[in-house]
């Protein structure tokens, strides 16, 4: 073997890494948008939803929790609402990405379509959050943020 083989490649190999777990970190730790409430109500401009993107948010419930959610309109149109958890994998606390119109769980890997998302509830689904349309903005109660707060609990 060449000193190349023996040296470079191996520190070569470890910095690439230390760069994508780098970028990985900064990707996770910003992907969600803090939120404050304004009079027991979450306000969010329907404008910043309406592109088919899962929208990831997180808010402090009443008793200190972090409870992170997220919001993606479906192919029908629709403005869905999750908490970024499940009956079943909660206690992983590792949420749902998006790929096109359907979330995976990080967890168990199982697939849920946007469109079910507030209409299917209960076991790996999307821990449903109601929301409303008042004018161009999309309103989540902070009552239900705190109801559903014990699915963050162990994130």
């Amino acid at each position: 073997m060449t000193i190349f083989h023996k040296t470079i490649l191996p520190i070569t190999l470890l910095l690439v890494l230390l760069l994508a777990g780098t970028t990985a970190s900064a990707f996770f730790r910003n992907k969600f948008k803090l939120l404050t409430p304004s009079e027991g109500n979450l306000l969010i401009p329907i404008k910043t939803l309406n592109d088919g993107k899962a929208h990831y948010f997180q808010v402090n419930a009443d008793d200190g929790t972090r409870v992170d959610f997220f919001l993606v309109q479906s192919e029908d149109g629709v403005i869905r609402a999750a908490i970024d958890s499940c009956d079943v994998c909660y206690r992983s606390g590792k949420g749902y990405v998006q790929d096109g119109n359907v979330m995976i769980c990080t967890n168990c890997n199982r697939r849920f379509g946007t469109e079910r998302i507030n209409v299917v509830k209960g076991g790996c689904n999307p821990a449903p959050l109601a929301r409303t349309i008042a004018g161009k903005m999309l309103v989540i109660s902070m009552q239900d943020i705190n109801t559903n707060a014990w699915y963050c609990k162990f994130k």
